[in-house]
């Protein structure tokens, strides 16, 4: 009971990115989101808890159909086990550069 995690669901998308709407037979509930609450973890031979390895405020990704729906203050959420959410979604900040700023980046001769 103690390895449970509170998340709730991005909305499902009805369009896509670029615009087009998605008929209903596409829209698929999202597996990603983000963590509300977490619990103590689960208890060790001795007795202490082992935390959880997600945190409030984390984005994550689910295993489909798993999970119990909780309805609180009319908002939806999903309690699940840890071992149902398959990653932690972490954005990483990428600074493109040109082939003139890579140190190995060789100019291919011209054909």
């Amino acid at each position: 009971m103690f390895d449970r995690v509170l998340v709730q669901r991005r909305p499902i998308p009805t369009r896509t990115p670029g615009g087009l709407y998605l008929p209903e037979k596409l829209q698929k509930s999202p597996r990603e989101a983000q963590v509300i609450a977490v619990s103590k973890g689960l208890r060790n031979v001795e007795g202490k808890f082992n935390p959880l390895g997600v945190f409030v405020g984390d984005t994550v990704l689910l295993q489909e159909h798993r999970g119990d729906p909780i309805k609180w203050n009319g908002e939806d959420y999903l309690l699940v086990r840890e071992e149902h959410i398959l990653a932690k979604v972490v954005l990483l900040e990428h600074k493109s550069k040109g082939a003139k700023d890579i140190p190995d980046m060789r100019t291919l001769p011209k054909a």
